[in-house]
């Protein structure tokens, strides 16, 4: 069998959920992700242009995210991280906000903006203080937990924190469609996870098997492999620069602690082992 391309690029997760004549493989999974009772149910969705948002050059990587809308006209942004770049709350308020604001034309009024969501799949433990793996967020007042609007959804869907459960045997995605979903992403590198997804897709589940010939057969179109490598590649590389960036920061930080208890007088040796610095770098601390 071809290896298949690692859904959790966002490239090849866009390729296969983003792309036109697949509607019907996105309108499961947010059937699944939304948790739409049945009369409710997504039956078409309309991929709309990704380019609602081009004001600066952070803007241009949301070419990547699926920007779709729904039957009630509903928006819906998928991003998938796979670095945690450590302002993921900020970036989907801001992302979130131009998709909403976006919707406004001359001569609209605001009753007829329609409900925005967002849904981050992140491969990175995000939310640490909670245990579930999707979490959803709204506007809520503090005290009472009244509801203020429905027109903002945000969701978040942590892929190391899935695994442990379905490691534990604590989800089963013969049972829930979403854990079904999401383990998709994780199943090239999982040959029980593939077993188990072939197994569903050919008993009871036609669109996941929709979706995993489609996935087969992208995974073989040269022009698709070549894109695909430049965005893993660049990826790799963001990866990467985050290591060395969060690296020299933790090095500046003990820097710092260290000149502080030189200021106060502190011996060497109760530095050194405070910080994990060498007495001869204290000694050019204390000579700079």
């Amino acid at each position: 069998m071809t290896k298949r391309l690692d859904l959790r690029v966002d490239f090849a997760f866009k390729s296969l959920f983003g792309t036109h004549g697949n509607e019907s493989i996105l309108a499961a999974f947010l059937n699944a992700a939304l948790r739409f009772p049945d009369e409710k149910k997504i039956q078409t969705v309309q991929l709309l242009d990704p380019h609602f948002n081009k004001e600066n050059q952070e803007d241009k990587r949301s070419i990547l995210d699926v920007h779709a809308q729904l039957e009630d006209g509903s928006r819906v942004n998928i991003e998938i991280q796979l670095n945690n770049k450590h302002d993921m709350e900020k970036r989907t308020l801001y992302y979130w906000s131009k998709m909403y604001s976006s919707q406004m034309k001359e001569g609209r009024d605001y009753g007829e903006l329609c409900k925005t969501i967002t849904i981050n799949i992140v491969n990175f433990r995000y939310l640490s203080h909670i245990h579930e793996y999707h979490s959803t967020f709204q506007l809520y007042e503090r005290e009472q937990k009244l509801l203020l609007t429905d027109m903002l959804k945000i969701h978040f869907m942590e892929l190391p924190k899935l695994l442990i459960k379905w490691r534990n045997r604590e989800v089963d995605p013969r049972e829930d469609q979403l854990v079904r979903w999401l383990l998709l992403l994780e199943e090239s590198e999982d040959e029980e996870i593939t077993q188990v997804l072939e197994e569903i897709a050919m008993q009871e589940d036609q669109v996941l098997k929709k979706a995993m010939d489609e996935w087969e057969r992208v995974s073989q179109d040269p022009e698709v492999l070549l894109a695909y490598e430049a965005r893993r590649k660049a990826l790799l590389d963001e990866k990467s620069a985050l290591k060395r960036a969060e690296k020299k920061g933790k090095e500046e930080a003990i820097k710092a602690m260290a000149i502080g208890m030189i200021q106060e007088g502190i011996a060497n040796n109760v530095i050194s082992k405070l910080t994990g610095l060498s007495i001869e770098e204290i000694e050019m601390l204390r000579h700079q």
